[in-house]
């Protein structure tokens, strides 16, 4: 059978949807209560890192009639455009050869449709280029050169993205990482104070958001893991992951440890627990729990058992109640509804 392509399938169903003829006056009026949706109050929630521009951009783009998944990507290009955030986009930092590999995912509710990118280099905005994958393709990930590819073709221009302090953090790194290699430290250059805290660095950003309509969409944007392995590819980009939206219950997505998140479908498992009538935070608290349950290598454990790593969960249902939680307890994620923007506890599934 001839595979029917989206757009034949949506001027098909729109010409039977738009007939009158096609359903009986009284089919008509047995179906508006179900039809009939009542109004939600808009929320949009993101990681810590999406307070307070983020959110607050995503917001005010929802009240103005856009469509939720343009609304949060506009909200998550703000920080990509931010070179001082080295979690994303411009100022992300390098995988271990010094260069920039972003990874991006969108998804849209009210269309089911996903787009990402992954190992995509000198695009600043892997989260607006993932959403002309969703627009533009009949694919869903499009990685390394063939994404810089298609990037190019839709008008993103390259640059380099490697600042000057995400440089110098770099090398600092790749300087200390033995006594015994060819690599020294640089005299007298400054380094942030605080650059041990960028060693391991999980950045990324995600942000879902529901309007009025109980709309839903969400992104997931990355630099990923700080100095991986050239071609590491995290959670993020991937659907079910790193993010997970189905308009008939709810958005999810993740930061931190992104393989663990990875072999236990983070983001979808959130979305299902959900689906089963949990309310997101306890969604979220399930799904850490499921990832506590599932790590089993020596190398990954604390002397106590537990998971040596951290990941926390942001999600938000149709009926625009939201949470958040992570593995251990003490992390915050930003909010904003028509209260403003504001930070929130994440709840935690130990205590630190």
């Amino acid at each position: 059978m001839a595979r029917m392509r989206r757009r034949g399938f949506l001027l098909r169903s729109s010409a039977i949807l738009g007939s009158g003829c096609l359903v009986a006056p009284n089919t008509h009026a047995a179906l508006a209560p179900t039809i009939l949706r009542k109004s939600v109050a808009p929320i949009v929630v993101a990681s810590a890192n999406g307070h307070p521009a983020c959110v607050a951009k995503a917001f005010a783009e929802i009240i103005a009639g856009k469509a939720v998944v343009d609304a949060v990507v506009a909200g998550v290009s703000l920080v990509e455009d931010d070179p001082t955030d080295h979690s994303v986009g411009l100022g992300g930092l390098p995988n271990e050869d010094g260069e920039v590999e972003l990874d991006a995912s969108v998804m849209d509710g009210p269309s089911g449709l996903a787009g990402a990118v992954a190992a995509i280099r000198r695009i600043k905005n892997p989260s607006r280029v993932a959403l002309a994958v969703l627009r533009y393709t009949d694919h869903v990930l499009l990685v390394g050169q063939g994404a810089n590819a298609f990037a190019r073709a839709h008008g993103f221009a390259e640059q380099d993205i490697l600042t000057p302090e995400a440089r110098e953090i770099w090398l600092h790194w790749k300087s200390t990482l033995s006594e015994t290699d060819d690599w020294l430290p640089k005299e007298g250059k400054d380094v942030p104070a605080n650059v041990k805290q960028f060693f391991g660095i999980t950045g990324t950003i995600n942000c879902c958001g529901v309007d009025a309509k109980g709309d839903i969409g969400g992104v997931t944007t990355t630099s990923g893991l700080a100095f991986k392995l050239a071609g590491r590819v995290g959670d993020s980009p991937l659907i079910g992951a790193g993010l997970f939206v189905d308009n008939a219950v709810g958005a999810a997505g993740s930061t931190g440890r992104g393989e663990a998140n990875i072999v236990t479908a983070g983001s979808h498992t959130v979305v299902e627990f959900m689906r089963a009538g949990k309310h997101p935070k306890d969604a979220c608290l399930a799904a850490c729990r499921r990832i506590a349950e599932s790590t089993r290598a020596p190398r990954l454990l604390r002397k106590d058992g537990r998971p040596d790593f951290n990941v926390n969960f942001y999600a938000v249902d149709k009926r625009g109640r939201h949470g958040g939680a992570a593995l251990y307890e003490g992390g915050e994620f930003a909010v904003c509804d028509a209260k403003g923007p504001r930070k929130e506890s994440l709840a935690g599934l130990f205590a630190k």
